[in-house]
């Protein structure tokens, strides 16, 4: 089996999460100088062409490789993907959505395109599609989330399809890296561990309250509603699952968080602001540099 770091020439077999908001040119580029696949996101961009500066932004500050994450179901995403074949960035990742009515573009523009997937029969699906490898991603993880865990759905993967897997959700140290390489993955993505670099763009109050959290201090939101996201507990998660349960419908539930994210991001709010965080909170104890925090997570992993 190839590794990751084989498949995209990078150091680590790593890929750092497309976090809306928060994976930027500036921070995928970081996490490419430091060695794994650092990853652009489009979720929360919100005119096209912004996604081709920080593009550009990326390759002015590091001549590794990169990607960029597609949420599919951003209207914008027409525009992205042809920004994405024009700007012939290496590799796509996707969720959200189906990549497959793109695939012939990013195929011509040469560019390895990645599915994030919570459910081996996408998987297969995908495969059928042209996927090139597949993000098999756990409910552990923070953000958008699945049913099942990432201990069940790596290895399910890994025998539906014969193209490379990644696993990704609740891994943040050596330990669940060498756990998901033994369950047959090629290689990792990360998210929640790297909200704590010194790299990463968020607000430090965000970051402080990420390092203050225990494992058991998220919670699912969304669940009802059939729209589940892994957020850290506050004053906004405690209404609106209180909103929830009450009956409230998918719109007026949008409408509340409504900006949330960014207040979380770029304001620090951590009373209203939805602060998107997986079970591995509870493994982040302090700021470190990202290139100490993939040291740590491979540690002294050879391909």
């Amino acid at each position: 089996m190839k590794y990751l770091n084989e498949i995209l020439d990078i150091k680590y077999p790593v890929i750092q999460g497309g976090m809306a908001n928060i994976a930027t040119g500036a921070f995928a580029a970081a996490c490419s100088q430091a060695g794994a696949l650092g990853m652009i996101a489009t979720g929360g961009i919100r005119e096209a062409e912004m996604l081709r500066e920080e593009i550009r932004t990326a390759r002015k500050l590091t001549d590794q490789p990169f990607g960029v994450n597609l949420m599919l179901m951003h209207p914008l995403t027409d525009a992205f993907v042809k920004i994405c074949c024009e700007e012939r960035v290496p590799v796509v990742t996707t969720g959200a959505g189906n990549p497959g009515q793109y695939m012939e573009q990013f195929k011509a523009a040469g560019i390895l395109v990645i599915p994030v997937v919570g459910a081996p029969i996408l998987a297969k699906h995908l495969e059928r599609l042209g996927a090139d490898a597949i993000i098999a991603e756990g409910c552990e993880s923070g953000g958008h989330v699945g049913e099942m865990t990432t201990m069940t759905l790596v290895p399910q993967t890994v025998d539906a399809v014969q193209i490379p897997v990644i696993a990704a959700g609740g891994i943040a140290d050596h330990r669940q890296f060498r756990a998901a390489m033994a369950l047959g993955a090629c290689g990792v993505q990360v998210g929640t561990v790297l909200l704590a670099s010194e790299e990463c763009p968020i607000h430090d109050a965000y970051k402080q309250a990420l390092i203050k959290a225990r494992g058991s201090d998220t919670v699912v939101t969304g669940r009802i509603s059939g729209t589940p996201v892994r957020v850290l507990k506050n004053q906004m998660t405690k209404e609106y699952i209180r909103r929830e349960k009450a009956g409230a419908d998918k719109l007026e539930l949008e409408r509340f968080t409504l900006g949330s994210l960014r207040r979380a991001v770029f304001e620090g709010d951590t009373k209203t602001g939805s602060l998107m965080a997986g079970q591995t909170c509870g493994q982040v104890e302090r700021i470190r540099p990202v290139s100490e925090i993939l040291a740590g997570i491979c540690g002294g992993f050879e391909g």
